[in-house]
């Protein structure tokens, strides 16, 4: 009987251990690749004549270019797709999606709307899954998180992190993040934009993490601050939403109820002015673009996981 593949559709998929063999590889190939040309492949090439099919429902810039110059550094390709060039957009199934190209490829990432096609995509599919984004999760960004707080902080476990603004994928995926990697959290969204009720429901059995609707009570004396845009893609009543969330914004203020060296993480794109402010975003205390450059390590480290070749 063939052993059914590994998929990565939530932190929770790999495990805490998993994570941190992940994170240690990430740092180690970040390392070592050292003043390469960022199109040359690793020493040891070991994804050499595998191919990742990529499925794009909603834009992209970090996922695409890190996921497609991950294949590339460990010597294997990446074939690029998305609904409005595909059979996708002309009404195939998921299902036979997955079985077509678990034909063609090794493994299979998609960034889509509803989390249940990522799902089904794995149901069917007879290679690794990869969830870029979903409206649930987004678990390849917490990798490249986690592996930049280490970086900058020297720990994960046992820091101090906050969440300010919606209860969107990215704080789902860090609430996973905290509970498995054993780091405290407090997340404070507004009434009515809290995180999904299966991941608050996994954060009540760990007192680490707490939630408020108190935005400078769940900043107060953080180490790790994190925000994001205040309107997704494909989400509308932007400016019910600006109103809704105005005391939310990460701006010189609101940073100083944090460490004085509180490190600030942003997924980006965003909005300047909104959710964070310019002299934050651009400041001191900002490693968002060390983070955008994360995706690709930790994703390298992913893609090397889910081949086994990590164990």
């Amino acid at each position: 009987m063939t052993a059914r593949p590994r998929h990565f559709l939530n932190l929770a998929d790999a495990g805490g251990e998993a994570v941190a063999l992940m994170l240690n590889e990430a740092m180690e190939r970040k390392q070592r690749r050292a003043g390469k040309p960022k199109g040359a492949p690793d020493d040891d090439a070991p994804l050499a004549g595998h191919v990742l099919a990529m499925i794009f429902e909603k834009n992209s810039t970090r996922t695409r270019v890190s996921f497609d110059l991950a294949m590339r550094q460990l010597g294997g390709s990446a074939i690029i797709l998305d609904s409005g060039s595909s059979q996708l957009g002309r009404g195939e199934t998921i299902a036979d999606t997955a079985r077509v190209l678990s034909r063609f490829a090794d493994a299979i990432m998609i960034r889509t709307d509803a989390h249940a096609k990522a799902v089904a995509l794995a149901e069917y599919a007879s290679v690794p899954v990869i969830n870029g984004l979903t409206d649930l999760s987004h678990p390849c960004q917490l990798l490249a998180d986690m592996q930049t707080v280490i970086e900058h902080r020297g720990r994960l476990a046992g820091t101090k992190w906050a969440w300010l603004g919606d209860g969107n994928n990215v704080c789902n995926s860090l609430i996973e993040a905290a509970y498995l990697m054993h780091f405290s959290l407090a997340v404070a969204c507004p009434n009515g934009f809290e995180p999904d009720d299966t991941m608050s429901a996994l954060a009540a059995t760990r007192d680490e993490i707490c939630f408020t609707e108190d935005p400078a009570e769940a900043i107060a004396g953080a180490e790790v601050v994190v925000t994001d845009t205040w309107t997704s893609m494909g989400q509308d009543g932007e400016d019910y939403r600006r109103k809704a969330f105005a005391r939310f914004q990460v701006d010189e203020a609101m940073m100083a109820h944090a460490k004085d060296d509180a490190t600030l993480l942003h997924c980006l794109p965003a909005h300047r002015g909104e959710e964070v402010t310019d002299a934050v975003l651009d400041g001191p205390n900002s490693v968002v673009w060390d983070e955008a450059e994360n995706r690709l390590h930790a994703q390298k480290a992913l893609l090397l996981w889910l081949f086994g070749k990590l164990d």
